[in-house]
């Protein structure tokens, strides 16, 4: 009877276990990615009025038969002089990644995808220390670039799923962490038949739920909103 239940055990752990997602078993299709640049206003929810941050502007584009290049550019509503610049190469056929580098007022952050470990540093400008980044890893998305990546899944109502990812942060998590993808709907916005992909990650310990709104036709992101443990903030996608 013991041996029984354990196998009972271990089967329903099977059954019942999540599948971790990553550039090699992901089933991203390559053929949904195109060429693009979009804009989207930045805003955050106060006493049920939406105050303007500022704008991202987001860029895809294929640097050549296999690399793809992902850049965001914030401009701040308040501080429009301010340079705020990511840029992430992954392989557009997974999203395996290959670069990624951070540049703003705060700190400067680059990050160098080998085959067992990450390497590069992060500046933090106001002490003007520097750490020089080493740590094994394989078979992982960027922090940055996982999103992107989410547009160009298989998305079907009800799907679920674990990623492994990699972030860098000097006061949280460094290396090999998760993002979930929590529910997928089908519904409507702007006109449009869109997926909306619900998600969650462990860079601040799944205290950030962020809804993306997918054109399931174009796979274009219209809209994002980010529930910060109570602070809500929207992208709207202009063009």
């Amino acid at each position: 009877m013991k041996s029984f239940l354990v196998l009972l055990l271990v089967s329903s752990i099977n059954l019942f276990s999540q599948k971790l997602l990553t550039p090699g078993n992901s089933n991203i299709d390559p053929k949904l990615i195109k060429d693009e640049t979009s804009e989207a206003v930045w805003y955050a929810e106060n006493a049920g009025s939406k105050i303007e941050i500022g704008s991202i502007i987001t860029e895809l584009k294929k640097l050549n038969k296999t690399d793809l290049l992902i850049k965001t550019t914030v401009k701040l509503k308040k501080a429009p002089d301010a340079q705020w610049t990511d840029s992430t190469i992954v392989n557009t056929a997974n999203f395996e990644p290959v670069y990624h580098s951070s540049f703003n007022a705060m700190r400067d952050m680059v990050l160098k995808s080998g085959k067992t470990k990450v390497t590069g540093y992060y500046l933090d400008k106001k002490s003007q220390k520097k750490d020089y980044i080493e740590i094994p890893a394989t078979d992982y998305f960027d922090s940055s670039s996982y999103p992107m990546a989410i547009r160009f899944f298989p998305l079907k109502e009800n799907y679920t799923a674990d990623l492994s990812i990699f972030d860098y942060n000097p006061d949280a998590k460094k290396g090999l962490i998760k993002a979930y993808i929590l529910d997928v709907k089908k519904a409507e916005y702007d006109g449009k038949k869109v997926w909306t992909v619900k998600t969650t990650d462990d860079i601040r310990d799944k205290t950030t739920i962020v809804t993306y709104y997918i054109d399931s036709e174009t796979r274009k992101i219209l809209r994002q909103d980010m529930d910060l443990g109570g602070r809500k903030m929207t992208l709207e996608t202009i063009k």
